[in-house]
């Protein structure tokens, strides 16, 4: 066999593998089926590429997009190698010739379409002359728990076997552990070595909005008026919102909607334009992005929360894939998921609709049309509802559907895989509305949705949870009264209390009366107090008549229970979330607001908490800059710091005390105690660092 990096130095044209991608490839070529999860972006393609190369032979590849194969196609042809591809899109004719090339041994890749499994004769003449390798490209597609199921996937698991002995190698972005299990026991190789890898995208900073739907679009111009923040990719959840916000954006800067409502010619000149970078946005509906190869991303927009968390993974994953800093910013309301659960109650009919279909379906194959028919305009099934059930039942084995469309009664066991594929839809809403109300790093919720085995479990240090002072479009502002006194009952509360539903506690704190904050805003408070770690939040559930109910139990963290017993300043560092309108809102300064010194003494379980009139060193003073190396430095310092801790960095200290700490380069432990946002507390736990730090710059 070939060695693999002089492979990939002299047909691939690369210096170096990428992370971890050369031991999926002495796997794959040494002859072992494996299943390799990686987050776009991160090399998979030449995860069989380089393998099915040094195996010799013609990599058969399965893929479902026909623009990502004429797109890998190119690539390949343009590195000299030979490949060719069969979609519907091609002409009789020629396919007809690709066969033969296949046939023939010409062919270094053959790019298919699943469908076309099922086309008479085409497995056979695979099998004719076995490919040396089998590569299943997005392969969540064949697991019905995944988030783009396609029944076409479903034919691989009974034709893979005629092409043994050929290794199979399914690749894919997005897979939660259920549906790699899926999939490898569909595809028939539940042992297949599994490279589950970089789900950790340091580069790119997710941001959760909460947002009306009337304000989304003002939102999205000003995020996007920054020309730093493009080239950009917004995703629109309807065609219609795409036309609008992409003439919208056109009038600012050149940008285009992209949807499946345009001619193709249309979109292919959208695409082109976009990746030449003659267009620096575009808005576009779900389906647009998948083979993309746009390097330069630098921002990718939701203007309405994505069905699934691996959908929506798989998008924000088209950012930043140069490894520069990019965001991901996602805008949601509750509305959302009404409008989600609406699609899934259409497409995903009641049992009793499917159980109408599967009981007039007979032993003999019949039209799908005269067997509506005979259930009759009476029944209530339509024939858009009755096509959704068909479907279903044939997924599930209760119905049986030719080639030419006739149906048929199949097994009887179709109905518990259903309901529990229904509740996994449902469960997949919940997942992503929990990750948009979540308080803990986005980042590391992500990666532990997929399973990667291998991260460091640390918070990413840039999202809008761990650095609020750093978004594009998410404010927070300092508390009021009123709402420090909220805080100070919630705190209490919770002192007394243990483990109490938020809800209970929202109760508690309101009085019964509906004297304390409404349920918004309390929910506000509650996740400020998670971000600065005097709270901690679990998730928990409890079954009632069948389905799984969710809920969430707060408690004092050891920083609240210190910060109630008047031992901590971090309530101090406390901020509130402001609610986004259609124009950012200005920052408060020394001349319209409050000066930070200014805060009185709060109380918090009856005690007083240490309060002290700000110095001149409290803010930045007018004249006097930071010092850009020594700033840096803090800055690696208290990204360190959080990695170790495991918490948030903001949660060390907010980007405005380490500009005021490289400005004013305080040199003892009374000097520290005169930068906003260092107290006593600090001042002990961090102060020796500090002072080595600011010595040393």
């Amino acid at each position: 066999m070939p060695d693999l990096r002089q492979l990939l130095s002299d047909r691939f044209r690369l210096p170096s593998f990428r992370p971890h991608q050369e031991e999926v490839c002495r796997a794959v070529a040494a002859g072992r089926d494996a299943l390799v999860v990686m987050p776009t972006g991160a090399g998979k393609s030449l995860c069989y590429q380089l393998p099915g190369l040094a195996r010799g032979g013609t990599t058969l590849v399965v893929s479902p997009l026909i623009a990502l194969m004429e797109d890998q196609v190119a690539k390949l042809r343009e590195l000299g190698l030979a490949a060719e591809r069969i979609h519907s899109g091609r002409s009789r004719e020629a396919s007809r010739a690709v066969c033969r090339d296949y046939l023939g041994g010409r062919l270094d890749y053959l790019f298919i379409a699943p469908e076309r499994l099922s086309v008479p004769g085409f497995p056979e003449l695979l099998a004719k002359r076995k490919p040396s390798l089998v590569a299943v490209d997005e392969a969540h597609c064949i697991s019905w728990w995944g988030h783009d199921f396609r029944p076409d996937y479903r034919l691989l698991g009974r034709r893979l076997p005629a092409l043994r002995p050929a290794p199979i190698v399914a690749l894919t972005a997005t897979a939660t552990p259920r549906v790699q299990d899926d999939v490898l026991d569909q595809l028939g190789s539940p042992q297949a070595e599994r490279f589950i890898r970089g789900f950790r995208r340091t580069n790119l900073g997710v941001e959760v909005v909460e947002a009306t739907p009337s304000s989304r679009a003002g939102l999205v111009r000003e995020l996007l008026a920054d020309p730093e923040r493009r080239p950009a990719i917004v995703y629109a959840p309807t065609r219609k919102e795409s036309d609008a916000l992409g003439a919208a954006l056109a009038g600012e800067f050149p940008a285009a909607s992209y949807h499946a409502g345009m001619d193709s010619a249309e979109r292919d000149r959208v695409q082109a334009r976009f990746l030449d970078g003659s267009l620096q946005a575009i808005v576009a509906t779900i389906a647009f992005g998948m083979g993309v190869d746009k390097a330069n991303v630098r921002t990718v927009v939701h203007t309405g929360l994505p069905g699934s968390l691996e959908g929506y993974y798989q998008e924000i994953g088209r950012a930043g894939r140069d490894g520069l800093p990019s965001r991901a910013v996602l805008l949601y309301s509750w509305a959302d998921r009404r409008t989600h659960e609406y699609f899934q109650g259409r497409d995903y009919p009641e049992p009793e609709v499917l159980d109408k279909v599967f009981r007039a379906l007979g032993p003999t194959p019949e039209p799908a049309d005269l067997l509506h028919a005979r259930i009759g305009p009476r029944s209530g099934v339509d024939y858009d509802l009755f096509e959704r059930a068909l479907e279903k039942l044939w997924i599930h084995g209760g119905a049986t559907v030719t080639p030419e469309g006739e149906v048929s009664r199949g097994g009887a066991h179709w109905q518990a895989p259903y309901v529990e594929q229904r509740r996994h839809r449902a469960e997949q809403l919940e997942q992503v509305t929990g990750f948009a109300e979540g308080h803990r790093c986005r980042m590391l919720q992500l990666v532990e949705h997929f399973g990667d085995r291998e991260d460091s479990g640390a918070p990413c240090g840039h999202c809008d949870l761990c650095r609020p002072d750093d978004c594009g479009v998410r404010r927070f502002r300092e508390p009021t009264t009123e709402e420090l006194r909220a805080v100070r009952e919630i705190l209490e509360t919770l002192r007394q209390r243990a483990d109490p539903t938020t809800g209970q506690l929202h109760k508690e704190v309101s009085g019964g009366n509906g004297t304390g904050p409404e349920r918004k805003a309390f929910e506000r408070l509650l996740q400020g107090l998670v971000r600065e770690g005097l709270v901690e939040l679990q998730e928990d559930s409890f079954e009632k008549e069948g389905q799984t109910i969710r809920f969430r139990r707060a408690r004092l963290t050891r920083e609240g229970e210190r910060a109630v017993a008047g031992r901590s300043d971090a309530l101090a560092e406390l901020r509130v979330e402001a609610p986004v309108s259609r124009g950012k809102p200005k920052k408060k300064t020394a001349a319209s607001g409050a000066s930070p010194g200014s805060r009185k003494a709060a109380t918090v379980g009856g005690r007083a908490q240490p309060g002290r009139a700000a110095s001149p060193a409290a803010a930045s003073a007018p004249g006097l800059t930071a010092d850009p190396d020594l700033a840096e430095r803090l800055q690696e310092w208290r990204l360190k710091e959080a990695r170790r801790r495991r918490i948030p960095a903001f949660r060390i200290f907010s980007n405005k005390t380490l500009e005021a700490l490289a400005a004013h380069k305080p040199t003892t432990r009374e000097d520290l105690l005169d930068i906003h946002g260092i107290g006593p507390a600090k001042a002990d736990k961090f102060g020796e660092e500090l002072l080595e730090i600011l010595r040393e710059g």
